[in-house]
C-alpha cells in the first residue's frame, strides 16, 4: 500500500511517500522544506509567515517527492496529512491542498494527529530506494515493539506520558502543567542570547562545558563556576511536569549576575546544567510510570527525542532499572516534524478503519483543528 504524507503544523513544509506492508513501514521519499532561517530573526515561528512560505512551497514539495519515489499519482492509495494540532494559518495549507488532490485523483483521505504521527515515528523502518524497496538498517537493535508501550512524548508543544495498550489506544497518565520541555528550550535559549531554535543550540553548549569539564579533571584548571538548577516536580506523586519554574530560576540567576553572559564558560555550564535538569525529570517520571504499567516497550517521541543525551541517559537508565523492558527511539531524522511519520499513522490507521469508503468523501469533510485531542 502506498500512502503520500503532507505535513504543515509549523513551519516545515513537509511530504513522504511510504510503502506499509504488515507492520512494517518502508519510506519511498521524504522531502522537508525548512524554514528556520525565515523565523530566526523573530526568535519564534511567526504563523502568517509560516503560512506564506508553505503556500510557496507546498506543491513544489509534493511533485518532488513523487518523482523522487519514482511514482505516479495513480501509483498512490491513500493520502494523508496533519489536521492539528498546530498553528491554524499553517494547518490549513496543508489540510486544503491534500483535501484539493484527494478530488483532483479521487484518493481516500485521512486527517491524522500531529502527535499520533510523532509515535508512529518509531513503527518505520528506515530510509530507501524506491526501485527496491530495501530498508536501512533500523536505528534501535530490537525491531520488534511490544505493547503495551509507553511513550514519553517530549516537543515544542507537547510533554506527556502515553500508555499504549494497543494500536491507537492512547491514555495521557501524565502531561506538563506549564511549559513543554521543548519550549523551555528555546526559551533558555532566548535568555542565554542562543540563535534560534534553542533546542540544538542548548545541546552544543552543554556539549561545550562537558568537554570544559573533562580538561578540567585531567589538567587541574581552568574549571569554571558551579550552577545547580531545581528539578521541577521530580518528586510528586505523579506523572505530571513542570518546566515554566526551571526557566524562570535560570532567568533570575542571570539577571543577578547579567556580566556573566558574557562569558562563554557560564553560558556552556548554564546550557549544561538546564538542559540536564530537564533530562532528569525526563528520565525520572518515566521509569515511575513503567514501574507501575509494566510496558513491554518505552518509546520516545518528538522534536526533543533529538536530544543526544536524552537518548542515551533514558537507555541508560531502562537498562539499569528495566533490563526486560525493550527501548526503542525514531531515528534522528523523523524526530523533528516530517511527513513520514504523518503517512506512517495513517497506514495504521487505515488498516483499521471499517468504513473505509467514507474517507473517499473527506475532500469535503476535513477540517484543520489547531487544539485536536489525542
Amino acid at each position: 500500500m502506498i500512502i503520500l504524507g503532507i505535513e504543515t503544523s509549523c513551519d516545515e513544509t513537509a511530504a513522504a511517500l511510504i510503502k506499509g506492508d504488515g507492520e512494517r513501514v518502508v519510506v519511498l521519499s521524504n522531502i522537508v522544506s525548512s524554514q528556520v532561517e525565515l523565523h530566526a530573526p523573530w526568535g519564534g515561528v511567526v504563523p502568517n509567515l509560516a503560512a506564506r512560505e508553505h503556500l510557496k512551497n507546498i506543491l513544489p514539495v509534493i511533485s518532488q517527492t513523487i518523482r523522487e519515489a519514482n511514482m505516479k499519482p495513480q501509483d498512490i492509495d491513500l493520502i494523508t496529512v496533519t489536521a492539528g494540532p498546530g498553528l491554524i494559518p499553517a494547518l490549513l495549507i496543508g489540510v486544503n491542498t491534500a483535501k484539493t488532490l484527494a478530488y483532483v485523483w479521487k484518493k481516500p483521505l485521512m486527517g491524522i494527529h500531529h502527535i499520533e504521527g510523532h509515535i508512529y515515528a518509531n513503527f518505520v523502518s528506515g530510509g530507501g530506494s524506491a526501485s527496491t524497496m530495501e530498508a536501512e538498517p533500523p536505528v534501535n537493535k530490537d525491531e520488534e515493539i511490544g505493547f503495551p508501550l509507553l511513550c514519553l512524548v517530549v516537543s515544542g508543544g507537547h510533554t506527556q506520558l502515553i500508555l499504549i495498550k494497543k494500536h491507537l489506544n492512547y491514555e495521557i497518565i501524565g502531561q506538563t502543567l506549564d511549559d513543554a520541555a521543548g519550549e523551555a528550550f528555546d526559551k533558555v535559549a532566548r535568555i542565554l542570547g542562543l540563535k534560534y531554535p534553542g533546542g540544538p543550540e542548548i545541546a552544543k553548549m552543554a556539549a561545550v562545558w562537558t568537554s570544559d569539564v573533562q580538561t578540567y579533571q585531567k589538567n587541574k584548571e581552568g574549571h569554571p563556576m558551579s550552577i545547580l538548577l531545581p528539578r521541577p516536580m521530580i518528586k510528586s506523586r505523579d506523572f505530571n511536569f513542570s518546566f515554566s519554574g526551571l526557566k524562570t530560576s535560570v532567568l533570575y540567576t542571570t539577571k543577578k549576575q547579567k556580566e556573566f553572559l558574557e562569558d562563554p564558560r557560564f553560558v556552556s555550564e548554564m546550557a549544561h546544567e538546564f538542559q540536564q535538569a530537564v533530562i532528569d525529570v525526563l528520565v525520572f517520571k518515566t521509569i515511575k510510570a513503567a514501574r507501575k504499567y509494566n510496558p513491554q516497550t518505552i518509546i520516545l517521541a518528538g522534536g526533543v527525542s533529538a536530544n543526544k543525551e536524552l537518548r542515551e541517559q533514558m537507555g541508560k537508565a531502562i537498562e539499569k532499572n528495566l533490563p526486560a523492558i525493550r527501548y526503542r527511539i525514531p531515528d534522528i531524522k523523523y524526530s523533528a516534524d516530517n511527513a513520514t511519520m504523518i503517512a506512517a499513522a495513517g497506514y495504521f490507521r487505515y488498516q483499521r478503519e471499517k468504513n473505509k469508503e467514507k474517507l473517499f468523501d473527506n475532500w469535503k469533510n476535513l477540517e484543520a483543528d489547531a487544539n485536536l485531542k489525542l
